[in-house]
Order: structure tokens, then C-alpha cells, then sequence
């Protein structure tokens, strides 16, 4: 079985790590946080002590990282993975960032004789953990086929999408719907509140017919308790909706329902939220409509 480096331990990636540990791989990780290492060890993988040490050996490189300054140094810079990995070596970028980043990583990597991916996810901190990831993959049809036995260990939705950047583009979609019905989630609660109509049972009709979605599914419940435990943080999400707001104006596309949706969630960020879950945006709508608890 392969040999993986894996960059980026955080939310999503320590799950992730843990997945490919169970399905047979040998997964040496880094982090930059102090400690970020002893979950994937107590798994079973190894800790690396630099971005050199996770890649050297390795057959897939992984990171999952906050952003494109983030990606671009851990893949592009001069300590980075490009520079100390092997020739033949499958870079896959699992992190959400700029098409335009993504096709920078695939260039580089293909001029140092390697292939990339990227392949973001989507289904938050629960579907890593249950490994039923949704994951989008751009690039070159031979490197995606190499990749299949990775991505089956991480989720059960996985599909090919288009050449470098096209993964990127599509989560970027995916962003753009899941903030728009996170924030209709979020008004429908506030409003069968306001109207005294107990909406944990409203909530479980509407699951079942038109408006139900995976959205309200996860995020309903915790929504109406206001638990807002980061699964998914209001600061990440404001930045994947800068990227959705970025592809629109390079393709001339009106988007007038995601600019209200993007400035709904960097008034809740603006609020002091950002560290909290995007469910949080049920407070952005309480606000508006002076019903502050």
C-alpha cells in the first residue's frame, strides 16, 4: 500500500489522516500546531517534522490547508513539497482555494515531472470523521484514476469534474448553495419562532418534503439548540464565498443572490463570530430582527 505525506491536521485533515490509516495506507503527517501530530500517531501513522520529512519516500502528497497563500507555500515555495518530493509523485490538494491556485500547483507540479489534483471536499467535520466525503476532482483523467483508492477511503461521492481548477470551481458552487441555505434555514427558524409555532416539528415536515436538504439534515438541530461548535467556520466560509464572488466576475456572471449571502456572512464575522459554525448566521437574522437572546 502507498506511502502518504499529509500537510495539514486540522479540522478536517485529522479525521481525514485518521481514514487513510484505517484503510491500509502508510500516512506520515505534519502540522504546524504543537501536538497536531498525536491523534494521527495514536492511529497507527507516523509524525513528520517538516514538510521535507513528510513527503520524502512518499507516492501521494495531501494537503489539506486553510487557503492559497497557505497551499502556495506548502506546495510551491522553496522549502516546499514540489521541491523535496520525488519525481512521479501524486500531489492532491484537498483544500479549498482559488481555481487560479489549483492550475499554479498542477503547472509546477507537472514541470518537476509529477502529477496534481485538486480535490476539494464538501460534507464538514461529521462526513470526514464518517469517511462519505463528497469530493470534486480537477485535473488530468489518468491522475484521477490513480488516485480512485485514496479518495475511496475518504468518501463515498467522488467524481472526476474537469482539467486543474475544475474541483475548485465546483466548490465553489457548492459553497454558494450551502450559504444560501444555511441562511434560509436560518430565517425559517427565526421566523416560526417569532409566529410561536415550536419549530422542532416544523423542521422535521419541511425535512421531508421540497426543502429538505443535507443542509437542513446536519445542521437543523444544532441550529435550533444554538450549538455553534466550529463543524465548518464562519471565517472559511467567508473566504470560499470571496472565491465564488471572484469566479463570477471573471465569467460575467450575475450573482445577486450571493453577494446578499456573502454580506450576511461578514456581518456575522464582523460580529466577532468567525471562529464559531456557519450555522451561526442564525444570530446574523435574530439581530436584524431585534430578537437578540
Amino acid at each position: 500500500m502507498w506511502t502518504i505525506g499529509f500537510i495539514g491536521l486540522g479540522v478536517m485533515g485529522a479525521p481525514m489522516a485518521d481514514n487513510l490509516v484505517k484503510a491500509g495506507f502508510d500516512v506520515a503527517g505534519h502540522t504546524r500546531r504543537a501536538g497536531g501530530t498525536d491523534r494521527l500517531v495514536a492511529a497507527g501513522g507516523r509524525h513528520a517534522d517538516s514538510i521535507a520529512d513528510a513527503v520524502r519516500g512518499a507516492d501521494v502528497v495531501i494537503t489539506m490547508l486553510p487557503d492559497s497563500p497557505d497551499v502556495e507555500s506548502v506546495l510551491l515555495g522553496p522549502e516546499g513539497a514540489i521541491r523535496h518530493a520525488a519525481p512521479g509523485t501524486l500531489i492532491i490538494d484537498m483544500s479549498t482555494v482559488a481555481p487560479r491556485t489549483a492550475q499554479r500547483v498542477a503547472t509546477a507540479a507537472g514541470a518537476a515531472s509529477m502529477q496534481a489534483l485538486d480535490a476539494p471536499v464538501s460534507g464538514g467535520e461529521r462526513g470526514a470523521i464518517e469517511a462519505v466525503l463528497s469530493i470534486m476532482v480537477g485535473g488530468a483523467a489518468v491522475a484521477f484514476e490513480r488516485a480512485r483508492p485514496v479518495f475511496e477511503a475518504l468518501g463515498t461521492t467522488v467524481v472526476h469534474v474537469g482539467p486543474a481548477g475544475a474541483g475548485q470551481l465546483v466548490k465553489a458552487a457548492n459553497q454558494l448553495v450551502v450559504g444560501g441555505t444555511i441562511e434560509l434555514v436560518a430565517e425559517a427558524i427565526v421566523l416560526l419562532e417569532a409566529s410561536g409555532v415550536d419549530p422542532a416539528p416544523a423542521l422535521r415536515v419541511l425535512g421531508g418534503g421540497l426543502a429538505g436538504s443535507t443542509v437542513l439534515d446536519r445542521k437543523g438541530d444544532a441550529m435550533l439548540n444554538r450549538r455553534f461548535e466550529p463543524g465548518f467556520r464562519v471565517d472559511l466560509h467567508h473566504k470560499d464565498l470571496g472565491i465564488v464572488l471572484d469566479a463570477a466576475r471573471a465569467a460575467k456572471v450575475a450573482m445577486p443572490v450571493g453577494e446578499l449571502v456573502a454580506q450576511l456572512v461578514e456581518a456575522v464575522r464582523d460580529a466577532g463570530y468567525g471562529d464559531l459554525d456557519h450555522g451561526v448566521l442564525l444570530r446574523g437574522v435574530e439581530q436584524l430582527s431585534g430578537r437578540n437572546r
